[in-house]
């Protein structure tokens, strides 16, 4: 392990398209343990021309989607140098996580755009990107991948939960870490608000105005989440059908959606016996969804400030890229299954 200080700006795209997240982090080695601090963090929020390919690249073709992947490089570099130059910063490395648009490990493949060679040639930083092949290679589901910063670097809580376009979970027992997705979240609430032309439901409004309809309800329950990799072919294989199979108000899928989100993240909570959780990802805005949460779960739910909430998993990859670059394991084959812990990631070189 490298003990002096080192600075690495994360860069994390979710499922949820609200934009680019940059989390420049400086990470040091003290009392046998990782400590990390936020220097600067900033989301370019996507343009309606960004957010169209991302959601349309999966009908392109070959040569499409591979320009796409260099353009969305040359898009990334120019937002990084931009957040560097505005900041005044020069970061050792960039960790860039991409933007997922197929994630296959059945399969034997995950693809992330965002090409790490145009990052390192426009930046001039060495690039850490491609975190999650490897461990699809050693028969893992690539992903989730952030647990192991939930561990070293929020280890005062008793779990982590993320609620973004997935909601996604984990903690330690026993010396054991153990994370999975529980469900879908963001990606079905913000669909339906798109339906209206709005982004999303600020605060849960519209929902808490809504009745949940428990057929429905039944119906989403029913779907089978155990040991799933939830991504957006899960939503649009298994739980758009029913949303669309029915005709209710929008207020009262929104309040019906939220009811599944709490209650699946409620069981799962009550299940492990985990007493406290910290919530981060933009469903901890969501005071309906925290006040249902609540109802289901006794425990504690910690809501930390608002650049952790923002940018904890960013923050996470930053940390996966210190690891990387330290040549220490930075993915657990007890949370991906897979054949054994590993180091994930390429590494392109900028200007020395």
């Amino acid at each position: 392990m490298i003990h002096q200080s080192i600075k690495i700006l994360g860069l994390m795209s979710g499922t949820s398209l609200d934009g680019l997240d940059l989390a420049l982090c400086e990470f040091s080695f003290a009392d046998n343990k990782v400590k990390f601090q936020l220097v600067d963090s900033e989301t370019i929020a996507y343009k309606p021309v960004w957010k169209e390919r991302l959601q349309n690249v999966f009908d392109a073709t070959a040569e499409q989607y591979f320009k796409l992947h260099s353009l969305y490089g040359e898009f990334t570099a120019d937002s990084v140098n931009t957040f560097l130059l505005k900041h005044n910063q020069k970061p050792h490395y960039i960790a860039s996580h991409g933007h997922t648009i197929f994630h296959r490990p059945e399969l034997g493949f995950t693809t992330q755009i965002g090409c790490g060679a145009t990052i390192a040639a426009k930046t001039g930083i060495s690039t850490i990107c491609d975190f999650r092949s490897l461990d699809v290679a050693l028969q893992g589901q690539g992903a989730p991948l952030v647990p192991i910063g939930d561990r070293d670097l929020f280890s005062q809580y008793a779990s982590c939960l993320n609620i973004g376009g997935i909601a996604n979970i984990s903690f330690t027992q026993n010396g054991i870490t153990k994370a999975f997705d529980i469900c879908v979240a963001n990606m079905a609430l913000n669909y339906l608000t798109e339906t209206i032309g709005k982004a999303y439901d600020e605060n849960g409004d519209m929902a808490s105005e809504g009745n949940c309809n428990t057929d429905v309800l039944n119906a989403f329950l029913n779907l089978n989440t155990n040991g799933q990799s939830i991504g957006r072919e899960w939503f649009e294989t298994y739980f758009l059908p029913i949303l669309n199979s029915v005709s209710i108000s929008l207020n009262d899928f929104l309040a019906t959606c939220v009811e599944y989100i709490a209650m699946k993240i409620s069981h799962v909570l009550n299940e492990h016996h985990l007493s406290s959780v910290l919530i981060s990802g933009g469903g901890a805005y969501n005071s309906f969804l925290k006040k249902r949460l609540k109802f289901h779960y006794k425990g504690n739910i910690e809501t930390p400030s608002d650049e952790i909430i923002q940018f904890k998993e960013a923050i996470i990859f930053a940390y996966l890229g210190y690891l990387r670059v330290n040549e220490k394991i930075n993915t657990l084959s007890s949370v991906t299954k897979a054949d054994r812990d590993s180091i994930g990631a390429c590494v392109y070189l900028g200007n020395k």
